[in-house]
């Protein structure tokens, strides 16, 4: 957080729509390819040139332009100056703290949504911006990892022509990507549901000092997702019922059902949220219990060593006139004695059910 509040800090006093770079620093140049199609009709292909993209602003064919890399805010702001872009929507592409919102310019539409598209080596969530500009043809999408997403299933059905996508307009590509990437939420929960089960069967079988660390760390990658999660659902709500010509009617179905896929995200993560709770508390009562027994073992074994040791005090005193001193057998009846009072309280214990 300290780090996220010291790069947003660049941008003080700065105008609305300066252009400021805010994520991740990468060195790999920016990438970006070109699709363009229609039902009979597909190309796809890098771009090295702005050149090559003036000729598909204003095609019949669905251009999508997937632009991977942020830091390159020069290249951001020529993308935008072609394709008649607000600047104010050029400075919330390249900072990547963007809350998931809608925002309707008219001849376009400007969505952004966070991208969980892996699980990382230490358990943490991976998460990234996208940004998509809907236009009447085209589509921009924006992201910060290059090479990284959960769009290579849409790129392979636009390139063997499957399902509708090549049939539908540019707001069916958005649902498409956008569908893929709450498709790919199911997957980052179900490993954090297999994680939770982990530490679950550990508090239930074997609780150690670990386990409130990686219930905190559980639970800080729930706030995240739900965090992430909660602010698309109304995203998704605002595209299915959405007044703009953009969204045909007969795409307002899929939004739906992607909405209702994130209300199943969100409750699951409710879920978890309410499961990592009790954790906390059935690890709380193991401990206790654990911590219990202990102190009535020691307890008992305190209880028979009491009067073994008031018997061992009293003949272990230095006075002269001790009679039982010069008992002949007083050794092994006090033995004896002791003997008789362990067992006996030992059974005691046994017949309460102490032990």
């Amino acid at each position: 957080m300290a780090r996220y509040l010291k790069r947003v800090s660049k941008k003080i006093g700065l105008d609305p729509g300066t252009m400021v770079h805010i994520g991740k620093k990468d060195a790999m140049a920016i990438q970006i390819r070109l699709f363009d199609y229609d039902a009979g009709h597909y190309e796809e292909r890098p771009v090295t040139t702005f050149d090559d993209l003036k000729p598909y602003k204003d095609k019949p064919t669905v251009t999508w332009l997937n632009v991977d890399g942020l830091h390159d805010v020069e290249t951001i702001a020529k993308i935008g100056e072609i394709f008649g872009i607000d600047p104010l929507v050029l400075e919330d592409i390249v900072n990547t703290a963007q809350r998931p919102k809608m925002e309707d310019f008219g001849d376009y539409l400007f969505i952004v949504f966070k991208m969980i598209y892996s699980w990382g080596d230490k358990g943490d969530i991976v998460s990234e911006q996208v940004s998509l500009v809907l236009g009447t043809n085209f589509v921009l999408s924006f992201q910060e990892e290059p090479n990284r997403d959960v769009f290579e299933t849409i790129r392979q059905r636009i390139r063997e022509g499957k399902g509708r996508i090549r049939k539908f307009k540019s707001d069916y590509l958005v649902f498409a990507l956008m569908d893929s990437v709450v498709d790919h939420y199911y997957l980052v929960l179900e490993k954090l549901g297999d994680k939770i089960e982990e530490v679950e069967s550990k508090i239930l079988t074997d609780p150690n000092t670990m386990i409130p660390r990686q219930t905190h760390e559980l639970k800080r990658d729930i706030i995240s997702l739900r965090r992430q999660i909660w602010p698309l659902r109304e995203l998704l709500f605002e595209l299915s019922h959405s007044e703009s010509p953009l969204i045909e009617k007969t795409s307002e179905p899929y939004f739906r059902d992607i909405y209702d896929h994130a209300i199943q995200v969100l409750d699951t993560v409710e879920s978890f949220r309410d499961i990592l709770n009790g954790l906390q508390d059935v690890y709380l009562s193991s401990v206790s219990t654990r911590l219990n027994e202990v102190m009535k073992i020691l307890t008992m074994f305190s209880t028979i060593f009491i009067p073994l040791t008031f018997i061992v005090g009293v003949y272990g005193m230095n006075f002269k006139v001790m009679p039982e001193l010069e008992w002949r057998w007083g050794y092994y009846v006090l033995w004896g004695v002791m003997i008789i009072i362990t067992v006996g309280m030992v059974t005691y214990f046994k017949r309460k059910k102490w032990f």
